[in-house]
């Protein structure tokens, strides 16, 4: 059994982590406001940038001769995946299920004997798959010194993954983050990118009809490149909201489980001290009984 002074610095220790969980908690509920509107008003333009494209693509003539960002190589040989995660942890299955959504597609891509390889952004992503994937990981980016979220840092990923596709290194790609639902829920995505893919192909293209100048050819050539820094800017977005979310949800738990625990230790160490002091008592009725 512990002893009282062992139960005292038990019950000084995890209020002190409580007093953290709850900083940490109040921290990103502030953080968490200012993401999840930036995620929010970043949707639209990026939803409406893959319409414009498809809807691009579908007055092309001469689909052989159409930008390989769009149209791809025509083969699905090699797929790149690029796994956005957090640099940061402490934020419950946030990166876990970004991971795990991940995995699953790369099972499916080894079993068809297809060849992966991994772009990571974020060193939690990293972490968790140079376990099982080191050799496939061809790339790790990080941006732990950037304090906010920005086009910037998307436009740098956009552009590594565009390099490597003009050297024909891959034909697919993909990215995988999560879209922010509320503080509760966040939903793991798996979206591609190149050659352009979306479940809004159809009604787009039936139900929107535009008319460009210059042609189709010159403004694709011009907007894929852009679109594919947009997708993933707008990935960042949303995992900043989710992070953010599902720490404050994780913070809020740790400092409620660190209450309970508070409170059983402290009656631990009410019992503890009780039986110490009838324990005396009992010594000193004895001893003056003896007398």
């Amino acid at each position: 059994m512990a002893s009282l002074d062992d139960l005292k610095k038990r019950i000084s220790s995890v209020k002190s982590t409580q007093k953290i969980t709850k900083a940490m908690k109040m921290v990103a509920a502030a953080k968490l406001r200012r993401a999840q509107e930036n995620a929010e008003k970043g949707r639209p333009y990026s939803e409406k940038m893959n319409n414009i494209i498809l809807n691009l693509s579908s007055g092309i003539s001469d689909k052989e001769n159409a930008p390989k960002l769009l149209t791809g190589t025509g083969e699905e040989k090699t797929h790149l995946c690029v796994v956005m995660t957090s640099d940061r942890g402490l934020c419950g299955g946030f990166n876990t299920n970004i991971i795990k959504k991940a995995k699953n597609y790369f099972q499916k891509i080894l079993k068809e004997n297809k060849i992966l390889k991994i772009i990571t952004v974020g060193s939690k992503g990293y972490d968790q798959l140079k376990r099982h994937y080191k050799e496939n990981i061809i790339e790790k980016i990080s941006f732990k010194d950037s304090k906010n979220i920005n086009y910037f840092d998307a436009d740098k990923v956009g552009k590594i993954i565009i390099d490597r596709f003009e050297k024909k290194e891959f034909d697919v790609c993909a990215i995988f983050y999560n879209q922010f639902k509320n503080v509760i829920t966040q939903i793991p995505q798996e979206q591609q990118i190149i050659p352009l893919k979306s479940n809004e192909e159809k009604e787009t293209s039936s139900n929107n009809s535009y008319e460009f100048e210059p042609e189709e050819d010159e403004i694709l050539s011009n907007l894929l490149p852009k679109n594919i820094s947009t997708q993933i800017f707008k990935a960042m977005l949303e995992n900043s909201a989710s992070e953010q979310g599902s720490r404050m949800s994780a913070m809020d738990n740790a400092t409620r489980n660190a209450g309970e625990m508070v409170d059983k230790l402290t009656i631990q160490y009410n019992r503890s001290r009780q039986a110490a002091i009838t324990k005396e008592l009992i010594e000193i009725i004895s001893g003056a009984e003896s007398l």
